[in-house]
C-alpha cells in the first residue's frame, strides 16, 4: 500500500502523546494579557500578536538566554484560578492539535510568590486539566520539576511534593533549568526521594551542557527518560546504554535550534538516534516561547530531517509508551493510536 503524503492537516490528525512541555512556557498571549490587566502586571504588549512575537525566543545565545522570557509569564501563574485557567487552555490547545496524552510540568515553586501555598499550585493545575479532560477528551498529568540553580533542599522538599501526589494526578519528578555550572548530582538526595516511593523520573540533561550531563542524569539521578538529550550522541557508549534499555529521550527540534545547541533542524541528530533505534518522543518543550505546536514539530522532522508516515506513526507510539502512567493505561492508549493511525493510513493513501 503506498504510502500517504505527508501534510500538515495529516499529522494534525495523527494520534499524538506530549511528554514534555512546559507550563509556564505555553500560556496563550492572549491569557497573559487577561491576566495582565486583572493582577496589574504590564505585559512587554497589549496585542496578543504583538506579544505572541516578542515572546518567541529568536535571538538567544544559549539556554539561559532563552529562560529569560519565563518571568513576563510566571508574573501572572501567581493564583489559583489563573494556573486552573493556564493549564486547562493548554491542554485545550494541545487536544485541538491532536494530542491524546499530555505530561504537563512546571516547577510550583516558582508559583508561590504571592502567597499560594506548594498544595495549591499543584492543585489548581490539576483541576484545570481534569476539567480539559471531561471537555475535550485529553488525558493531562503533571509532572513537578526542580531547579537547577536552587538549593537541594527545595529539590528534595519538590520530590515529596510530587509523591504526596502520587495518585491524584503528578506522575513524575524532573529536574530543569540551566545545566552549566548546576549539576545535576547536587539534587541526587530529592531523586533517590522519588524513586523510594515508586514515582518515575526525568531529568533535562544534554541541552546547556555535553554528554556528561546525561551521564549524571542516567548513572547519579536514575532517570528513566531525558529531556533533550541533544549532546549524548558525544558518548558512543552512553548512547549505546541509553538505547539498550529504552530510556526514552524527549526530543525538541525547535528549541533545541533556538538555544543553538544545534545549528539548524537539519544538523540535528533526532534522525540518527532514530536510525540508530533509540526510543524517541517529538516534543514542543515551549509552546509559547517556541512559537510551536507539536504538529510543527512533527513537520519539521519530516521536511528537514526526511522522517516518513510510518516513522514518525513509531514516534508517536514511543510516546504513549513511554509515558508515565500504569502500564495497562499506557497499553490502551497505544492501542486506540495503533487502530486510528492504521484508519488514517488507509483514508489518506
Amino acid at each position: 500500500m503506498a504510502l500517504p503524503a505527508l501534510t500538515r492537516e495529516l499529522l494534525r490528525r495523527l494520534p499524538k502523546a506530549e511528554l514534555h512541555c512546559h507550563l509556564d512556557g505555553s500560556v496563550r498571549p492572549q491569557t497573559m494579557i487577561d491576566l495582565g490587566l486583572e493582577l496589574e502586571k504590564p505585559m512587554p504588549a497589549n496585542d496578543a500578536d504583538a506579544l505572541r512575537e516578542y515572546m518567541i525566543v529568536d535571538d538567544a545565545a544559549n539556554l539561559e538566554d532563552y529562560l529569560e522570557r519565563f518571568a513576563v509569564t510566571l508574573s501572572v501563574m501567581q493564583t489559583e484560578p489563573a494556573l486552573e485557567r493556564i493549564a486547562y487552555e493548554l491542554a485545550e490547545d494541545s487536544a485541538r492539535d491532536g494530542v491524546r496524552y499530555i505530561e504537563v510540568r512546571y516547577a510550583p515553586v516558582l508559583n508561590v510568590r504571592e502567597g499560594l501555598s506548594l498544595e495549591q499550585a499543584v492543585e489548581a493545575p490539576l483541576r484545570g486539566l481534569a476539567r480539559a479532560e471531561a471537555d475535550h477528551g485529553i488525558k493531562g498529568r503533571v509532572i513537578v520539576t526542580a531547579i537547577r540553580n536552587m538549593s537541594p533542599s527545595v529539590s528534595h522538599e519538590l520530590a515529596e511534593l510530587a509523591v504526596a501526589y502520587k495518585h491524584k494526578g503528578v506522575v513524575g519528578f524532573d529536574l530543569a533549568g540551566g545545566e552549566v555550572g548546576n549539576p545535576a548530582k547536587a539534587h541526587k538526595k530529592a531523586f533517590e526521594h522519588a524513586r523510594s516511593h515508586d514515582m518515575a523520573c526525568t531529568c533535562h540533561a544534554g541541552e546547556g551542557d555535553g554528554a556528561e550531563s546525561v551521564r549524571e542524569a542516567v548513572h547519579i539521578c536514575g532517570a528513566h527518560r531525558i529531556g533533550h538529550a541533544t549532546r549524548l550522541i558525544e558518548d558512543t557508549s552512553l548512547t549505546d546504554y541509553c538505547n539498550d534499555r529504552r530510556i526514552a529521550l524527549e526530543i525538541c527540534l525547535t528549541s533545541n535550534v533556538q538555544t543553538r545547541v544545534t545549528d539548524s533542524y537539519e544538523t540535528h541528530p533526532f534522525r540518527e538516534y532514530y536510525d540508530r533505534g533509540l526510543n524517541v518522543v517529538l516534543n514542543t518543550d515551549n509552546r509559547l516561547m517556541s512559537g510551536v505546536t507539536l504538529t510543527d514539530e512533527y513537520l519539521h522532522a519530516a521536511q528537514s530531517l526526511d522522517f516518513g508516515f510510518d516513522e514518525l506513526a513509531r514516534v508517536a507510539l514511543n510516546g504513549f509508551e513511554s509515558c508515565f502512567l500504569p502500564y495497562e493505561e499506557r497499553m490502551r492508549l497505544v492501542a486506540d493510536a495503533q487502530r486510528d493511525i492504521s484508519t488514517l493510513r488507509v483514508a489518506a493513501a
